[in-house]
């Protein structure tokens, strides 16, 4: 049995792992400006609406098109999942285990992605990037309801938008290379960033109260 003591301690560790979880969750929106920094230095041209962010990563150059900067936007892939991951794993208790299970998942899949640019491996990059655009609108939605009694338009915000980005995920795998599939691809990914950011800006300032 432990001590009051002890279970202070364990209290405090746990209190400030949480802290860290949230800090890394809360950084991730930064992901978006390493989109554009990548995207400014590419050769041949590059939309935002019609090319899917997976073109930042390629590595292979020709007289159309080169992304001189792909080791950064693979870098980013894999750092801001890796962030993903260890903050949802830090944050489990906040987050509940199936929404926190559902996050690890997305940012080994992040992580998995930047590992396999799709020039290399189309077939390998598919399988790496599928579990990221599955698991984190059901996240999202599974997250707003655990919160929704307690936080209900947060809750709810938290539902529409896992609602928006599913939807927005369909639409970019079905549709194919489609004039809008950039768009459709960044309409299913960034507002995840920032729905998480928001859940763990929630967490830090509870903790300061």
């Amino acid at each position: 049995m432990k001590t009051a003591s002890e279970g202070n301690d364990d209290r405090v560790t746990g209190s400030a792992l949480e802290r860290w979880g949230a800090l890394a969750l809360l950084v991730r929106p930064a992901y978006i400006g390493t989109e554009f920094v990548v995207a400014a230095a590419t050769k041949g041209g590059y939309s935002f609406l019609a090319d899917s962010v997976s073109r930042l990563g390629e590595i292979g150059c020709s007289p159309a098109y080169c992304s001189p900067r792909h080791e950064v936007m693979n870098g980013s892939f894999m750092t801001f999942g890796a962030l993903l991951a260890g903050g949802a794993a830090l944050l489990s208790r906040p987050l509940g285990p199936w929404a926190a299970g559902l996050l690890v998942v997305s940012g080994l899949s992040s992580v998995a992605t930047g590992l396999a640019p799709l020039d290399q491996d189309g077939t390998l990059h598919a399988i790496a990037a599928t579990p990221l655009f599955v698991a984190q609108p059901i996240a999202l939605i599974v997250l707003g309801v655990r919160v929704r009694d307690e936080q209900p338009r947060f809750g709810r915000a938290l539902i529409a938008t896992g609602a928006v980005t599913a939807a927005a995920a369909v639409a970019f795998v079905t549709t194919g290379d489609s004039p809008v599939s950039g768009g459709l691809e960044r309409l299913a990914l960034w507002p995840v960033l920032l729905g998480t950011a928001a859940f763990a800006w929630t967490r830090l300032s509870r903790r300061g109260r």
